[in-house]
């Protein structure tokens, strides 16, 4: 089964992780630097809402994450204006890592579970795939993975808000986090294929050879 160029998939993945993560993160940073704490929150969530106009406007399809991210974003900043408070600020992402978690827990009973769906925005999976029941079990399973890689993250990210610096914050949850999330996704992958293989389906990255 064919999924398009790897290269393709690999950009789409780190243009989605650095349009929802980085670009807002980086850019919250540097004008809560170069201004205060109105600044940054003005500029993360500028940065989001015009990322989600430009698809609404050009009618490119919009990511799941995207949706996610930029919902609670909106919650993060009128948290952060209305007290002030850059703690309470990150506290708010720290928390969401909990509430992915609960979502993945809550929708396993689902044929399409929430890893599922935000798995799309990444790598698009053919019906003839995602139809698959082993398949479908496997998102069930996996679910369960990612479930534990969010806690992990919230309690390792709010034991380091409650002690660090924000700059040493930053540093250490950035680095952790991505960390964390690259092993959970290469175990995810390896997991992925293995299940394919059980099936008889051979997971080929380019275009298909013409019949």
């Amino acid at each position: 089964m064919h999924l398009g160029a790897l290269s393709g998939q690999l950009r789409q993945a780190a243009r989605h992780l650095f349009e929802v993560v980085l670009a807002p993160l980086g850019l919250f940073y540097l004008l809560l630097t170069l201004t205060n704490l109105t600044g940054g929150l003005i500029a993360a969530l500028a940065w989001a809402l015009t990322a989600l106009v430009r698809r609404v406007v050009t009618r490119t399809p919009i990511p799941a994450v995207l949706w996610l991210t930029t919902g609670l974003l909106v919650v993060r900043t009128a948290i952060g204006y209305a007290t002030g408070s850059v703690f309470l600020y990150f506290l708010q992402p720290t928390l969401q890592n909990f509430l992915i978690a609960f979502g993945l827990l809550a929708t396993l009973g689902l044929r399409r579970p929430l890893i599922a769906r935000l798995a799309d925005d990444f790598c698009a999976f053919p019906v003839a795939l995602t139809s698959n029941l082993r398949v479908q079990r496997f998102f069930r399973r996996v679910s369960l993975l990612w479930a534990l890689v969010f806690l992990t993250n919230g309690v390792a990210t709010l034991w380091v808000l409650a002690r660090a610096t924000l700059s040493d914050f930053l540093i250490v949850t950035t680095a952790g986090s991505f960390t964390l999330v690259g092993i959970a996704a290469v175990v995810s992958l390896l997991w992925f294929r293995r299940e394919l293989r059980g099936e008889g389906i051979r997971l080929r990255f380019g275009v298909a050879a013409a019949a």
